[in-house]
């Protein structure tokens, strides 16, 4: 598979797996969304749109989004996100999206020996996380994703 199909499976990937959640999927009702690397901005753009009156606390480690996907400056945390985010652990938020995964196993394992302990510890009791890495967390129940979302391209948890 060529790169370009790769990046256009996991953005429909990601369209696809954030619309069942706000479709199918009962997010508590308080507490905001968190956007665990900002990039572009699209993913935020996209969830404010599904989201229209939630917060949503995004998280890079430089501000590089179109000038259109911007949060707040409130809700904008740049820094190393390992370092940054944890301040937020015990927040409650309904949901966590986390898609900073590299494509390369040995920096994607660095990442996951902090990111699933982060998406556990920032979530609400029922929140959702959203991740292009796999959470393994004993809080983190694994839901399954739409029959559109191919196998391992995306995971969905619940937090139990």
């Amino acid at each position: 598979m060529s790169r370009l199909d790769s990046f256009i499976r996991r953005l429909t990937a990601q369209r696809d797996i954030l619309n069942h959640l706000a479709a199918d999927l009962d997010l508590p009702e308080e507490g905001a969304l968190m956007e665990i690397g900002l990039g572009n901005g699209r993913t935020f753009n996209h969830l404010h749109e599904l989201f229209p009156s939630r917060r949503i606390i995004a998280f890079d480690r430089a501000m590089g989004a179109h000038a259109s996907s911007v949060p707040a400056p409130e809700d904008l945390v740049i820094g190393e996100i390992s370092e940054t985010a944890p301040a937020f652990i015990g927040a409650d938020a309904a949901m966590v999206h986390a898609d900073i995964g590299t494509g390369y196993p040995e920096k994607d394992a660095v990442t996951l020996t902090w990111l699933p302990d982060l998406a556990a510890g920032v979530l609400a009791k029922g929140g959702i996380a959203v991740s292009g890495l796999p959470l393994e967390h004993p809080l983190l129940n694994p839901l399954p994703v739409p029959e559109s979302v191919p196998r391992d391209r995306y995971f969905l948890y619940r937090k139990i």
